[in-house]
């Protein structure tokens, strides 16, 4: 196990009574932007419920931050934020509502072009406080320092990490989720699934607590999955998966560990290319960097191929051939196709795909800094 430092300030509010107890957790006096996305929650009632827990304060409203959240949606809330002097930022929604609060957040006293936050790494000294009240699950941007924004007008889509955008808490109330679209859910859960994959299908380094927590999220949304799309108003399916998500992406079950994010780095300029859903470009992807990279994942290939499919019997190509086939089974199971033929994309997509990589420095990617360019081409041919 690698030497690590671990920190995670996020307080968790889990449960039924979550969104109420937002008021104690925001200071006297706050002056609030409260972001939000397409407007989903003025249907399910959180937002209802959110104005309730916010009575006395300021509150100034900022909608519209659609998936991927868009640098060209997000300066506008920058901008209102220093007009009206505001001191505090309550996301109400997914993790694209959160990354792109977190933005904001970083954005509103950087001294100069904030997009060099994300395109040069500048790097951040200040943040104004975040609080979220989480309605998707999936990203686990609830409980950690990352956001990705995308630049469409760049066709970019970077990501950038600061501890000082780790939200001060985080609401988890699992019945705001019982309304999610089917498509919505799905997603969640395959961004959980290969959140965790990307810190868990390594190598090893004699980290067995890490691993078996990794394999305990990931047979809990194989297991759960199915229950979730058949019942949606299954509050404990529901609260599982929703748990699962915040802990796949906390930082616990990665450290002293290697870890992978090539699938996402990959995964992100399909959609900066084809606006494809994040999560489904993981599932386009993660099959392909287990293929190619078969003999570099051999040993947790096996051990994943064991442990969470309990495939046992044939020889190690056999097995790990049973476990690539398998994951790309479960993300089928779900609604998530996994070839980008299926979504109208061909090879001809590959070349802009690899030059994206290159622009954004995408050039040394995975565990061992090992999937340059031309191994990227090859992971996306497998993709087709």
């Amino acid at each position: 196990m690698f030497d690590f430092t671990f920190h995670n300030p996020t307080k968790i509010l889990f449960g039924k009574d979550a969104i109420p107890r937002i008021c104690e957790e925001i200071p006297a006096g706050a002056r609030v932007l409260m972001t939000y996305g397409g407007g989903s929650i003025k249907r399910n009632g959180v937002y209802e419920q959110v104005m309730h827990a916010l009575q006395g304060l300021e509150v100034i409203e900022y909608g519209g931050i659609e998936p991927n959240p868009r640098y060209e949606t997000l300066m506008p809330a920058v901008h209102m934020v220093r007009e009206h002097g505001l001191d505090f930022l309550l996301a109400v929604g997914g993790g694209s509502v959160l990354d792109g609060t977190k933005f904001i957040a970083v954005a509103v006293h950087f001294e100069g072009d904030p997009w060099d936050i994300l395109e040069k790494r500048a790097p951040v000294h200040t943040a104004l406080p975040i609080g979220a009240v989480l309605t998707l699950p999936g990203t686990g941007s609830e409980m950690n320092g990352n956001a990705v924004i995308t630049r469409w007008e760049k066709r970019a889509k970077l990501a950038f990490y600061s501890p000082l955008v780790y939200p001060r808490f985080a609401a988890l109330d699992p019945q705001t989720t019982f309304s999610l679209p089917p498509r919505q859910t799905s997603n969640g859960i395959v961004d959980a699934f290969v959140h965790v994959m990307e810190q868990y299908l390594t190598y090893p380094v004699n980290a067995p607590l890490q691993d078996r927590m990794a394999e305990a999220i990931l047979l809990t949304l194989i297991e759960q999955a199915p229950r979730v799309l058949e019942s949606p108003n299954d509050y404990d399916a529901r609260a599982n998966i929703m748990w699962c998500a915040t802990m796949a992406l906390n930082g616990i079950i990665g450290v002293g560990m290697p870890q992978d994010w090539a699938t996402h780095a990959i995964g992100h300029e399909i959609t900066a290319l084809y606006d494809i859903d994040h999560a489904r470009t993981l599932a386009i992807v993660l099959p392909g960097v287990m293929q190619v990279k078969r003999h570099q994942k051999r040993q947790k290939l096996l051990q994943y191929a064991e442990r969470v499919w309990g495939i046992t019997t044939g020889d190690e190509e056999s097995r790990i051939d049973a476990a690539i086939e398998r994951t790309r089974q479960f993300f089928e199971s779900v609604g998530i196709p996994t070839r980008l033929s299926a979504y109208g994309v061909g090879a001809e997509s590959i070349p802009a795909l690899v030059a994206q990589l290159k622009e954004h420095g995408m050039t040394a990617l995975g565990e061992h800094g090992d999937i340059t360019p031309d191994v990227a081409r090859t992971i996306l041919q497998q993709c087709i």
